[in-house]
């Protein structure tokens, strides 16, 4: 891998890491209701797990593994970005939750365009 791919996998590496702390750090906050709890430990598995297969896939071994990992990352983002959906948090968090919702979706973006990216080189 070179220079510049490397960097650009490491940095996605630490969003993907920024992301499951922010997602941390909101949790915490949010009001102990019944449904914030089960969709706060759905969403801090999903959001570590879409960091964690990141991890992972810069480690493959192949390019089908990779693929896999990316795509799984991908699957895990889109499972974050509806329990933040589904959170209700207080007037003061509106503005990170609207952060989270935008975030996530721009790591869906990236993750599929590595996925096309890398699917069809030849």
């Amino acid at each position: 891998m070179n220079q510049t791919a490397s960097s650009k996998s490491y940095d996605l590496e630490e969003r993907t890491l920024g992301f499951a702390k922010r997602v941390r750090d909101y949790v915490r906050k949010l009001p102990k209701t019944i449904s914030n709890f089960e969709y706060a430990k759905q969403l801090i598995r999903s959001s570590g797990s879409q960091a964690a297969n990141y991890i992972e896939a810069n480690e493959s071994l192949s390019k089908k593994d990779f693929i896999f990992r990316v795509k799984i990352s991908k699957k895990e983002t889109k499972e974050s970005l509806l329990w933040v959906r589904l959170t209700e948090p207080t007037k003061g968090q509106e503005a990170e939750k609207e952060y989270l919702l935008r975030e996530a979706g721009e790591l869906i973006r990236i993750f599929g365009a590595i996925e096309h990216k890398i699917s069809t080189k030849s």
